[in-house]
C-alpha cells in the first residue's frame, strides 16, 4: 500500500482517480480549493461519494506556500498525482491572473514539496492545448510545442518545463499528461456536452463553433483514469546516453516523461452532437458560429508512447461514453 497526494481531488478527474486509488487499498488525502469557477456543491457531491476509510479531504490552495510546503512534511507521501489547475481555454483570455496563481506557483509548490520529501513519482496533468498552432496530425510528443495560442496552454507547457528542470537538478521522477478532451459522468460543467446537454434539454440553441467543422479526441473518463493508474507505476529513470539533438522532447537524461493520454481516434464535433441528440432523443437547435480566439480546429493524440509503457489503449467509444453521461446528468439533475 502507498500513501498518495492527489491535488484537484474534488474535480471531475481527481475524484474519480481518488476512488480508483482507494479501492485499489491505497491510503490517499486529496486536497482542492473548492473554488467557484464551477457550482461548488458539485465538486461537493463528487467528494460526498468517496467513503473510503483511508482517505482524507483538506481544503487548501496550491498557492499557499507555507500550507503545502507543511502538508508534504506532516503526511510524508509515496507519491504525488498533481490534477489541479486552473482550467479552461476560453476563461484564461479574460482572468489571466487566476491561471498564474494556480497552474504557475501552484506547480512549483507541489514540486518544492516533492524535492524536499524524496517522492517517489509525481504524475501531472498537462494538457493538449499545448500543441497550440501545430497541424501535423497526430499530435506526438516528439513534435515542438513551442507556439501555444492561449494562457493556459502556456501555462501547461511551463508546468512541463519547471518539471523537467527539478527531474535534472535535484532526480525528482516526473511524469506529465498532455489530456484529450476528457468527458464523461460527473464531469465539468464548462465543457461542450455538459453545456449542449444542458440547453438542449432547456430547448436553447446550442453555439457550434467554426460551423460544426471541428474534430477533437474525446476521452472518457474511465479510459484516463486506468491511463493514470498505470502510468503512475511506470517511474521514469534516468537515459545515460540521451541528448537533445538525438532524442524528444518528451524524453530527458533525466527522470523525466512526457504522455499523450487520449482516445487516439478524432471525432468530428457533429458526430459527437449527433450521439448527443440521438442519447437524449431531443434534436438540437444549433447556432453556427465561427472560430473562437485560442482554440484549435482539430485534436488528435498519438498515444503509441503511453501503450508502449502500460499496455492500455482506451476501449469506450463515443457513442456509449456520450450515454453514460447523459444519463448520469438526467438522475443527477433529476431532468
Amino acid at each position: 500500500m502507498k500513501k498518495y497526494l492527489v491535488t484537484g481531488a474534488a474535480g471531475f478527474i481527481g475524484s474519480a482517480v481518488v476512488e480508483r486509488l482507494c479501492a485499489m487499498g491505497h491510503e490517499v488525502v486529496g486536497i482542492d480549493n473548492l473554488n467557484d469557477y464551477y457550482e461548488v456543491s458539485l465538486k461537493d457531491a463528487r467528494l460526498a461519494r468517496i467513503t473510503h476509510p483511508h482517505f482524507t479531504f483538506i481544503t487548501m490552495d496550491l498557492a499557499d506556500r507555507d500550507g503545502i510546503a507543511n502538508l508534504f512534511a506532516e503526511q510524508q507521501f509515496d507519491r504525488v498525482i498533481h490534477l489541479a489547475a486552473q482550467a479552461g481555454v476560453r476563461y484564461s483570455i479574460d482572468n489571466p491572473m487566476a491561471y498564474a496563481d494556480s497552474n504557475l506557483v501552484g506547480h512549483l509548490t507541489i514540486l518544492e514539496g516533492c524535492r524536499h520529501h524524496k517522492i517517489e513519482h509525481l504524475v501531472y496533468a498537462s494538457s493538449s492545448s499545448v500543441y497550440g498552432l501545430n497541424q501535423k496530425m497526430p499530435f506526438d510528443t516528439a513534435d515542438s510545442v513551442d507556439h501555444p495560442i492561449s494562457l493556459y496552454a502556456a501555462t501547461k507547457k511551463s508546468n512541463e518545463l519547471m518539471a523537467h528542470t527539478y527531474s535534472h537538478l535535484y532526480g525528482v521522477p516526473t511524469t506529465g499528461l498532455r489530456f484529450f478532451t476528457v468527458y464523461g459522468p460527473w464531469g465539468r460543467p464548462d465543457m461542450a456536452l455538459f453545456k449542449f446537454t444542458n440547453a438542449i434539454i432547456e430547448g436553447r440553441e446550442i453555439d457550434v463553433y467554426n460551423n460544426g467543422d471541428m474534430r477533437r479526441d474525446f476521452t472518457y473518463i474511465d479510459d484516463i483514469v486506468e491511463g493514470i493508474i498505470r502510468i503512475q507505476d511506470v517511474i521514469p529513470e534516468k537515459t545515460q546516453d540521451w541528448t537533445v539533438e538525438a532524442g524528444t522532447p518528451a524524453t530527458s537524461s533525466a527522470p523525466y516523461r512526457v504522455y499523450n493520454i487520449g482516445h487516439g481516434s478524432p471525432v468530428k464535433l457533429m458526430d459527437f452532437i449527433e450521439a448527443l441528440e440521438e442519447a437524449l432523443g431531443i434534436e438540437a437547435k444549433k447556432n453556427f458560429m465561427p472560430m473562437q480566439p485560442g482554440d484549435v480546429y482539430a485534436t488528435y493524440a498519438d498515444t503509441t508512447d503511453l501503450f508502449d509503457a502500460t499496455g492500455y489503449k482506451p476501449a469506450v467509444k463515443v457513442k456509449e461514453g456520450v450515454k453514460a453521461f447523459v444519463d448520469w446528468y438526467r438522475e443527477y439533475y433529476q431532468r
